[in-house]
């Protein structure tokens, strides 16, 4: 019982050192070589059996054949000139998407010899990838007192292709009021970013249209581009102005209530609440205020209640203008009203007799008449 024990611990043995010897071989007899993506099927990879020392024969032999790692088989070996080439094309992006070095290992049985031998082939890059954007088209939204030097993120190129074909510069067109400045980051990628040159006006400019292009390092290179919108937000620095700043209107005393009279107007530059304008009296005397309205959305003064020249001829306003924001200015209305002849004129007869003696003589007073008109100018002159 004990001899078989000890038979089968020499077989173990034998075994183990069979095994580390293989692994031994194929350490020392692994190939590597280098060839780039894109290769038609059929391309020459390595020589195989000079670099192995190995007899033509013995690659002839029918039980030689060639493993790639993993169930896809992406070279062959040819028996009568011991050539490893290329089985199809080979895209280095679809197999290492997410490494730098792609290396593709596969192994050599010489079944006659019991020799197993490894080989590494690195797919190199080629130029095959231009950079992109993820999004052909970004806009970007910025105050109109944003500060200058100010810095904004842009969205970083992509490239499937690695090292020196991989994303190397950007460049930035558009106006005078915007840079680039490329920022490195921690694992050496460069990340652009937008800087603002020069105040924004929103009244002079609401938008900006930009171009990012990024270039590889390929020869010659590839690019791709991007466009940038900026929206320039509004600031409130505009007050609202008016048309004029005195107003002059005559009207007829019988113009018919609900009639307007004049519309002012005010002008804001800027947008939105900043840029709406509301109207309001701001100096009015309390009979005015009985007479006229003011629109607060279109500025119109319009009739209340009736005018009577013979009153009041005159009115003088102040109209204010006054934004979302708070900015205003104001504006005076002279209201003059003129007469029309809606006056009869009033006869007063008195007399200090009582009765008139027929010898009374020729120029005698014997009453006086007062004739009243309140129409003014010839409507208020009256005939006897």
């Amino acid at each position: 019982m004990w001899a078989a024990g000890r038979r089968w611990g020499q077989r173990e043995r034998a075994l183990l050192w069979g095994v580390l010897l293989a692994a031994w071989e194929a350490t020392w007899g692994q190939l590597r070589y280098s060839v780039p993506e894109e290769m038609p099927k059929g391309s020459f990879v390595g020589d195989v059996a000079k670099d192995l020392g190995l007899q033509l024969s013995a690659l002839g032999d029918s039980s030689v054949r060639i493993l790639d790692k993993g169930r896809k088989q992406y070279f062959a070996l040819h028996g009568k000139s011991g050539h490893l080439v290329t089985a199809e094309r080979i895209d280095r992006e679809q197999l290492c998407r997410l490494v730098d070095k792609c290396v593709l290992r596969c192994e050599v049985i010489v079944g006659g010899e019991m020799q197993v031998y490894g080989i590494e082939v690195e797919i190199t890059d080629i130029n095959d990838n231009a950079p992109s954007f993820r999004e052909e088209e970004t806009e970007l939204r910025m105050s109109e007192t944003t500060a200058p030097s100010s810095r904004f993120p842009l969205a970083e190129a992509h490239d499937l292709d690695s090292g020196t074909n991989s994303v190397q510069s950007y460049e930035l067109s558009g106006d005078e009021h915007f840079s680039l400045a490329v920022q490195a980051g921690p694992d050496g990628d460069k990340r652009p970013e937008l800087v603002l040159a020069k105040a924004l006006d929103r009244e002079e400019a609401a938008f900006h249209e930009l171009v990012l292009r990024v270039s590889d390092g390929g020869e010659p290179a590839r690019t791709g581009t991007a466009r940038i919108r900026v929206a320039v937000l509004d600031a409130n620095d505009n007050a609202p102005v008016f048309s004029q700043a005195e107003y002059t209107v005559r009207v007829p005393e019988d113009l018919p209530v609900g009639s307007t009279l004049v519309t002012v107007t005010a002008t804001d530059a800027d947008e939105g609440l900043n840029g709406h304008v509301r109207y309001t009296f701001h100096k009015i005397s309390g009979r005015a205020s009985e007479i006229f309205h003011l629109n607060s959305e279109t500025g119109e003064i319009s009739l209340k209640d009736d005018m009577d020249f013979e009153e009041l001829s005159s009115h003088d306003l102040e109209v204010q203008a006054r934004d979302g924001g708070g900015l205003l200015d104001r504006a005076t209305v002279a209201i003059t009203v003129t007469d029309v002849n809606d006056n009869a004129p009033e006869l007063t007869v008195s007399s200090a007799l009582s009765e008139i003696s027929e010898d009374s003589l020729p120029g005698t007073v014997v009453a006086l008449l007062h004739v009243q008109d309140q129409d003014s100018g010839a409507k208020g002159e009256s005939t006897t």
